[in-house]
């Protein structure tokens, strides 16, 4: 019987170092590549990782979902973060960037690497028999995708995620709460400790069938310490 830690292998200093130079490489060619598919010259910063993990709770396991992980930045503080339960699903459609994927996370079963579409979600939840996920993470940038393929997205989405669940992103916009009524509220802050900076929103789903009737949707509007007000653009 294997005994896993609740660790990443990734947590070796040398190995993330290394890791870290290739993939920003990797990530600034791809840039160069698809600009409009990547969005951002640079990876996310480690404030803006950490502040994103924070809207996750790691006290129990959990199935987790990320779109577009790109070099990984997130996958791998997540997977730092995760017990030895959790599930990882990773949907990476550049090829470079989920080969790179494959080869980070190559020894922590607790992470899968799908190389296709995140509108595959659903397919591949059924396909490991899992029921639902308790956060889907997203950094694509949802602003150019055309409004049918936004919304189908968005509906999978929301089906996948657990009642009480959290649709989590972070974006250059806030335009996607305009187009997000299926969840029952939405929390937005604008982070600025990234370049570009970062609207981050966690758009909650209802914890019963009942409260979705109508598709009721309420936006609270926080201001943590330290960031401006949310500002939709």
């Amino acid at each position: 019987m294997i005994h896993y830690c609740n660790t990443s292998p990734l947590d070796n200093t040398e190995a993330q170092d290394d890791c870290s130079r290739l993939v920003s490489v990797l990530f600034f060619k791809r840039f160069l590549q698809r600009p409009f598919q990547i969005a951002s010259i640079v990876p996310s910063s480690k404030a803006l990782v950490e502040r994103v993990a924070s809207k996750m709770d790691f006290g129990q396991p959990r199935v987790i979902a990320e779109y577009g992980p790109g070099e990984g930045v997130h996958s791998r503080e997540i997977a730092r973060r995760m017990s030895p339960d959790s599930h990882l699903l990773l949907f990476e459609l550049d090829q470079a960037f989920a080969r790179d994927l494959e080869r980070q996370f190559a020894r922590d079963r607790r992470v899968r690497v799908i190389h296709g579409d995140a509108a595959r979600l659903p397919h591949e939840l059924k396909r490991r028999g899992i029921a639902a996920c308790d956060y889907i993470l997203s950094g694509i940038p949802f602003s150019i995708l055309k409004i049918d393929k936004k919304r189908a997205l968005l509906q999978k989405t929301h089906d996948a995620l657990a009642p009480g669940g959290s649709f989590i992103i972070y974006q250059v916009t806030n335009e996607l709460k305009q187009h997000a009524k299926l969840f029952e509220y939405a929390e937005s802050e604008y982070f600025l400790q990234n370049i570009p900076p970062m609207f981050i929103t966690v758009f909650h789903k209802a914890e019963s069938a009942e409260s979705l009737n109508g598709w009721e949707y309420r936006t609270a509007r926080r201001t943590p310490i330290g960031v401006s007000a949310d500002r939709s653009a």
